[in-house]
């Protein structure tokens, strides 16, 4: 009898881990992310410092750079001011460009220290619920995430943490489709 219960303990422990593993292996391959590349960005509604509202379908036409943010993250203030220099200060006169932060559950008072601290001129609006954050990521997984929409409002690039790599990949990226001469013809009706 003992040993009956032993191996259904067993049993039952091991479906418990290999869900758990299988869990784990899941996010890992997404690195959390509720969307993938070729998917349709989610739409959301942002408000600005100003006290303007847009929602991100209303950057149809543009190149969106989306950065998932918070003040308590070391790995996001280590990156803050590559953006800054390497994409923001290169595209930010760029008419079919859009960059903005989004700040994790934070007021504008975080959001201040957190754009003090960085030395960034780029916008960082806030998130207040997660609400926007949780459409794109699982609830628990880390921010320091960069998502790049093309002007059909596709997800095209999908950065996690802080890789010079990777950003050089992300940067590549966003450089392509600004140049994509076809996209931006095709959108604005323009045929030959």
């Amino acid at each position: 009898m003992k040993t009956t219960f032993y191996l259904i303990g067993m049993l039952l422990f091991s479906i418990f881990a290999s869900t758990a593993q299988d869990r784990k292996e899941s996010i890992d391959d997404t690195r959390g992310y509720l969307t993938k590349v070729g998917d349709m960005a989610p739409d959301f509604e942002v408000e600005y410092t100003d006290g303007t509202h847009r929602k991100l379908s209303s950057f149809r036409g543009k190149v969106v750079m989306l950065q998932f943010t918070a003040s308590w993250c070391g790995v996001c203030i280590r990156e803050m001011p590559f953006i800054e220099s390497d994409i923001w200060q290169k595209y930010k006169e760029r008419e079919d460009f859009e960059l903005f932060g989004l700040a994790l559950k934070e007021g504008a008072d975080k959001i201040q220290t957190l754009v003090s601290k960085t030395k960034i001129t780029y916008p960082i609006l806030s998130d207040p619920t997660g609400s926007i954050f949780y459409t794109y990521a699982e609830a628990g997984a880390g921010v320091t995430r960069n998502v790049i929409i093309d002007r059909t409002g596709k997800i095209i690039f999908q950065t996690r943490l802080y890789n010079p790599e990777e950003f050089e990949e992300m940067k590549k990226a966003i450089s392509a489709e600004l140049h994509n001469t076809h996209s931006a013809k095709a959108l604005s009706g323009n045929k030959r």
